[in-house]
C-alpha cells in the first residue's frame, strides 16, 4: 500500500493531538469492522473554531485524516466546517488507497458530531 507524502507527514508528525480543556463540542466515530475510532474536540469563538484536537485509535491513515481535518476545520466558521467532505480531507492528503478511504469518513463525520454536539449545547439565539 502505498502513502502520499502528505499522509506520511501528518502520521509521523500529526498536528493537534490531545484534548480541550473544557471543550465547546465533541464528536466521535467510529468503524466497527477497521476497528478505527476518532474523537474530535472543538473550541468555538464567535462562530469560528478556534482550536480543534484530536484523539484517534486506529491505523497511521485514521491518525494522518485526524491530523488533517483539525489543521482544515481551524479558522472555518461552522457552516464552512460542515463542509468538509471526506473527498476534501483525501485531496488535502494527496490521496488515500482505496482500501482507506472509509477513514477519511470517520473524520469528517466525527468533525460534523463535534459540531453538533456544540450547537446541542446552546440555546438556539446563541449559536453563530
Amino acid at each position: 500500500m502505498l502513502y502520499s507524502e502528505q499522509v506520511m507527514e501528518h502520521f509521523m508528525n500529526p498536528r493537534n493531538v490531545g484534548e480541550l480543556e473544557n471543550p465547546d463540542g465533541v464528536g466521535q466515530e467510529g468503524n466497527p469492522t477497521c476497528g478505527d475510532v476518532m474523537q474530535i474536540h472543538i473550541r468555538v469563538v464567535d462562530g469560528t473554531i478556534a482550536d480543534c484536537r484530536f484523539k484517534t485509535f486506529g491505523c497511521g491513515s485514521a491518525i494522518a485524516i485526524s491530523s488533517q481535518i483539525t489543521e482544515m476545520a481551524k479558522g472555518k466558521t461552522l457552516e464552512e466546517a460542515l463542509a468538509i467532505t471526506k473527498e476534501d480531507v483525501a485531496s488535502q492528503l494527496g490521496g488515500l488507497p482505496p482500501q482507506k478511504m472509509h477513514c477519511s469518513n470517520l473524520g469528517a463525520a466525527a468533525l460534523r458530531k463535534a459540531i453538533e454536539d456544540y450547537m446541542a449545547r446552546r440555546p438556539a439565539e446563541l449559536v453563530q
